[in-house]
């Protein structure tokens, strides 16, 4: 394909990088499999430990010149890095779209957010500021200041395969640190193009070798840098299952890491709902990505009154869905990663029927021409209760649990009352019910909107949730102070030194 050869995948066989270099990677062979038509697109070796051991060599030899760099021109460097993503937005988009199988509009979608974190970091570059405070003594002065941590390393999923890493590194290269990228091995071939694109603007700009390195592995890749101690931060995106474990290794050694894990998202549908709005919102919200975003909406909570209608409503949508190829723009839905999301699924619908739900749009697999990769799946919706086990669970694919509620604290409690903390939402014209939605006493998420969707966050604000979605927050806002350390400094200009509390102390 013409995306393909324009990115030089096919002449990259090693997934092992130090930034400026490909190293010769003496792992297993990984081979992306599409899974929108099922072809082999490309083999590519993973890194081994020897490898690893390179790549963080060439790390740690770079911070102490990369951090000197004023903050301003590393921002110069990720501004062209933005330009560069322009340039080629349409062949990486397409390559998203077809190594992990997300709609080619959304395929566009995730670049243009790399686009946009860049745009956001270069700005950003020079805001870097602390605060300075009155101090208790005379003639001394307070003030906080912030420092690069060191290396950061960087462990993504395959959903968004290449935007949660700029989210990442575009913000620790603006702050000084270096980065180690240790993308899902479902999808290399997003990583190499990344790693490719850049290469030609590190070099031009005399960028060390070694602030932004790469490692193609599977899951001891990343063992290798939660329990290591050269990296300062591990910020790592996937399952809670995958969190706790990365969580658990960095805390055991005291290192910092920024979960980034599950979401069981919700849309409150109330009676003073604008209907159309909320379908629109619900029906993106649960079929984009083909249901794996971890910000898709999963939980729909309609208030009793609408109930009915809002399921015919959703009923009528969901007929209207294309499902196929998601290179061809005129379909709504792609393909599951692969056969174990498939699996995962089914045995989600049949867990659902078990507990007793009913659906009112039924699932399954789709075969036949078109479908022959295997991963493609029916988006389907089923009535639920709130306490169902499959409800509680977050399960990576296109199914919907529609649940009733009577009075909005029913409806809040029944947002609130999953394991996961990271997208909701409430559809109201009702001014009361959307304040009480974002106060104290509404949803206990990290992200919480009103008449829009779960999904579909802007990089202007920091991203994020609480409980088993991790507490981590990238992106937007003050985010970046997770990719430095603060320091408090005091200077005393005086003749004399008194001490802090009034203490007397001579000698």
């Amino acid at each position: 394909m013409d995306f393909l050869k324009s990115l030089n995948i096919k002449e990259m066989n090693d997934g092992v990088s130090t930034g400026l270099q490909w190293i010769e990677a003496g792992g297993e062979t990984i081979s992306s499999y599409s899974p929108v038509d099922g072809k082999l697109i490309a083999s590519v070796k993973s890194g081994n430990n020897g490898n690893y051991e390179s790549v963080v060599s060439k790390a740690q030899a770079a911070f102490p010149e990369w951090r000197l760099w004023p903050a301003p021109k590393r921002g110069e460097v990720v501004r062209q890095i933005g330009e560069a993503l322009r340039e080629y937005k349409e062949s990486l988009g397409k390559l998203v779209s077809y190594e992990m199988g997300k709609s080619l509009q959304e395929g566009y979608g995730e670049v243009q957010e790399m686009i946009d974190i860049c745009d956001f970091a270069v700005g950003l570059s020079r805001q870097l500021h602390g605060f300075t405070m009155h101090s208790e003594r005379p003639s001394h002065r307070m003030y906080e200041q912030w420092h690069p941590l060191g290396i950061v390393g960087i462990i993504s999923a395959f959903n968004f395969p290449v935007a949660v890493w700029s989210w990442n590194s575009m913000l620790a290269w603006i702050c000084g640190d270096v980065c180690i990228w240790k993308p899902s091995e479902k999808t290399p071939l997003c990583a190499i193009a990344c790693q490719h694109i850049i290469t030609e603007v590190l070099e031009k700009n005399n960028v060390p070798e070694g602030v932004s390195g790469l490692i193609i592995g599977d899951r001891e890749a990343g063992e290798w840098m939660a329990t290591d101690t050269r990296i300062a931060l591990v910020s790592a995106t996937g399952s809670t299952r995958m969190g706790k474990a990365v969580g658990a290794a960095v805390g055991a050694r005291l290192g910092r890491s920024l979960l980034e894990l599950g979401g069981n998202n919700s849309i409150i549908i109330s009676k003073d709902a604008d209907a159309d709005i909320a379908i629109l919102g619900s029906v993106f919200g649960a079929v984009g990505t083909a249901g794996q975003r971890c910000t898709t909406t999963r939980r729909l909570i309609i208030h009793e009154a609408i109930y009915d209608s809002i399921k015919e409503k959703l009923v009528t949508a969901y007929k209207q869905l294309r499902i196929g190829d998601p290179l061809n723009e005129k379909n709504h839905v792609g393909p599951l990663i692969d056969a174990d999301a498939v699996k995962m699924y089914l045995l989600a619908i049949d867990q659902c029927k078990a507990e007793g739900g009913q659906f009112v749009v039924e699932g399954g697999m789709l075969q036949g021409d078109g479908y022959e990769s295997g991963c493609y799946v029916k988006p389907c919706i089923a009535e639920a209760e709130p306490h169902f086990k499959i409800v509680q669970h977050e399960t990576f694919a296109p199914i919907l649990y529609l649940l009733k509620y009577k009075t909005l604290d029913e409806a809040i409690d029944i947002q609130n009352g999953v394991p996961q903390g990271l997208s909701s939402s409430i559809m109201t014209l009702n001014l009361r019910e959307a304040e009480k939605f974002l106060s104290h006493a509404g949803s206990d998420c990290g992200i919480a909107n009103v008449n829009i969707g779960t999904s579909g966050a802007e990089i202007g604000g920091a991203f994020g949730g609480e409980k088993e979605t991790g507490g981590g927050r990238e992106s937007g806002s003050d985010a970046w102070k997770n990719y430095m350390r603060r320091q408090t400094n005091t200077i005393n200009y005086s003749t004399n030194l008194p001490l802090a509390q009034g203490i007397k102390f001579h000698v």
